[in-house]
C-alpha cells in the first residue's frame, strides 16, 4: 500500500525542520567565519608590506653595497698589483744576522728593499718605471711568502696606466701585472675570463679599474664591446 498522505507531510515537515535547523547554525557560524575571513585578508595584507619592506630594504642594501664597492675601487685606481715575482725580504735576513731585534726600522728597510727589486727587475725586462713617482710599495699576505703579490702604488695614475702598458713585455715570464681591484670586480673578471675560455665571448680586459667584454659577431653590433655587468654575463649563452 502507498503510504498515507499525512505520513508523507510529517516526514516533510521533519526535513524542513532539519533544514531550518541547519541554516540556522551557518547563519550563527557565518559571523564567525566573516571574522576569520577578515583575519587571514588582515594577515595578508602584513606579509605583502613585510614582503615589500624587505625588498625595499634588499636594494638600499645593494645600492650602499655598490657605493662602498665604488669607494674602495676609487682608493685604488693608481695601484698596479703585480704576482709572481719572487722577492727578498733583506733586511730581516740582516738584521737576524747581525743580532738585532727585527722592529720598525727593518720593516722600513724592507720596503726600500723590495720597492728596489721590483724597479730593478721591471728593468731588466726593459720596462721604465719612474721610481720617483712610486707612492707605496708593499706586499699583500699569501701563502708562498717567497713570492707574495706586491702592491706598487703610483702618484699619479697616467704612470699606472703606463706601466700596465708595457706589461706585454712579460710575456713568457711568470710575473703578471694588473689593476687591483676590489673583490667584486675582480669576480666579474674572473666570470668574463670562464666565457672567454668556454669560446662564448671574443675577448675580455679591464681598463679603468673596469671590466669590458668584446661579444662574438661579424657585424659591428654583434661584436660590441660591453662593460662589466653580472646581469649581462647571465644573458651570454
Amino acid at each position: 500500500m502507498p503510504p498515507k498522505k499525512s505520513s508523507v507531510k510529517a516526514e516533510m515537515e521533519n526535513e524542513m525542520q532539519e533544514i531550518r535547523k541547519t541554516l540556522n547554525q551557518m547563519s550563527e557560524e557565518l559571523p564567525k567565519v566573516t571574522q576569520q575571513l577578515s583575519t587571514l585578508m588582515g594577515l595578508f595584507d602584513e606579509v605583502k608590506n613585510l614582503r615589500d619592506l624587505i625588498k625595499e630594504r634588499d636594494k638600499t642594501i645593494t645600492e650602499l653595497e655598490k657605493r662602498i664597492d665604488q669607494l674602495e675601487q676609487y682608493t685604488r685606481m693608481e695601484d698596479v698589483i703585480i704576482t709572481g715575482l719572487s722577492v727578498k725580504p733583506r733586511s730581516y735576513a740582516k738584521a737576524a744576522a747581525a743580532g738585532r731585534n727585527v722592529s720598525a726600522e727593518a720593516d722600513t728597510e724592507d720596503l726600500h728593499s723590495l720597492e728596489r727589486q721590483v724597479v730593478t727587475f721591471l728593468e731588466e725586462k726593459d720596462i721604465h718605471v719612474d721610481a720617483n713617482n712610486i707612492a707605496a710599495c708593499h706586499t699583500l699576505p699569501r701563502r708562498d711568502s717567497n713570492k707574495p703579490a706586491i702592491i706598487l702604488r703610483f702618484a699619479n695614475r697616467k704612470y699606472k696606466t703606463e706601466l700596465l702598458r708595457q706589461g706585454r713585455k712579460l710575456k713568457g715570464t711568470a710575473v703578471f701585472l694588473n689593476e687591483h681591484l676590489t673583490k667584486k670586480t675582480a669576480e666579474i673578471a674572473r666570470e668574463a675570463r670562464i666565457l672567454r675560455r668556454n669560446d662564448k665571448i671574443k675577448a675580455t680586459w679591464t681598463r679603468n679599474c673596469k671590466v669590458f667584454i668584446q661579444l662574438k659577431g661579424t657585424s659591428p653590433e654583434q661584436a660590441r664591446v660591453i662593460p662589466n655587468t653580472r646581469v649581462m654575463f647571465g644573458h651570454i649563452q
